[in-house]
């Protein structure tokens, strides 16, 4: 059992820290964001995301593309949409404690309803049917990408504060919105690329 662990853990692993837009994603949503709400939302929806690929196996990487590209493409809009729409003047205490829980459901968002049938998936779902212990399978593909998304959150939050010694929050949001624009734009290019090869 835990020979599967381990080996599912370092297979999702390494799928998804190559290349992986999400690891941006979450890198702009610590900029914005505390760390412990866009873990908590992060590390949801890692869980259903891994749970629907253990137990669907490879049909998850039959999905449509324009399915997937559509859902991606409206993930990354609406969140660039939230950012956009929050105020640009910094907070004080009390707000940032009842931000928590919608930093927490923006970055569950932003996970959950993009890049479905990406490799972490697959790799989980193969690893599901190969072994035929889909608990185990999932635990560690959890475990990899909560992993994955610790890293990019505390690379994030260090950037954080960075920035607000250094920048105007006007500047952080235009960045912010930009990025995650590009960033959804890359992955819906992908997706419809990746459909058609």
């Amino acid at each position: 059992m835990l020979p599967i662990l381990f080996a599912t853990y370092g297979a999702v692993f390494v799928a998804e820290i190559v290349g992986d837009k999400l690891l941006y994603t979450t890198g702009v949503l610590a900029t914005r964001y505390r760390t412990v709400p866009i873990m908590i939302g992060m590390l949801i929806a890692f869980m259903a995301k891994m749970a629907v690929a253990v137990a669907v196996g490879s049909a998850i990487a039959k999905l449509p593309p324009l399915l997937v590209a559509g859902l991606t493409s409206a993930s990354f809009l609406g969140l660039a949409i939230t950012l956009w729409r929050k105020p640009v003047e910094r907070t004080s205490a009390e707000t940032k404690d009842n931000r928590a829980t919608r930093a927490a459901m923006i970055s569950f968002a932003a996970i959950f309803f993009s890049e479905w049938g990406d490799i972490g998936q697959i790799t989980a779902a193969t690893m599901s049917a190969r072994f035929g212990q889909p608990g185990v399978v999932w635990i560690g593909a959890v475990s990899a990408m909560a992993t994955k998304g610790a890293l990019a959150a505390s690379v994030g939050a260090g950037v954080r504060q960075w920035i607000v010694n250094r920048v105007s929050p006007r500047v952080i949001r235009i960045a912010g919105v930009s990025a995650l624009l590009v960033l959804g734009l890359l992955s819906v290019i992908e997706t419809l690329t990746e459909g058609h090869a």
